[in-house]
């Protein structure tokens, strides 16, 4: 599934992500692929995960940020006398 962080504690180690469809999930920092914990602002960034249940709700683990191409802007070219 894929959805964005709504956000991340680092020091109680949870959030929550809001999938395309609009749901809210929760995420513990385990639940992160290879350990790579999110650190500082990352609501709005784009996520994939997987989707559990767990203790009668559902959570995400699995959870890696998708990593878009940057566009590059193109650089404007000066000529001379102008």
């Amino acid at each position: 599934m894929r959805g964005k962080m709504k956000w991340f504690n680092e020091d109680k180690d949870h959030g929550y992500i809001e999938t395309e469809e609009g749901e809210r999930l929760y995420i513990h920092g385990s639940g992160f692929a290879g350990g790579e914990r999110l650190k500082g602002r990352c609501a709005g960034i784009e996520v994939e995960f997987e989707v559990i249940g767990f203790d009668g709700s559902r959570q995400a683990v699995e959870c890696a940020v998708i990593e878009e191409p940057v566009a590059h802007r193109a650089r404007r070219r000066h000529r001379a006398g102008h």
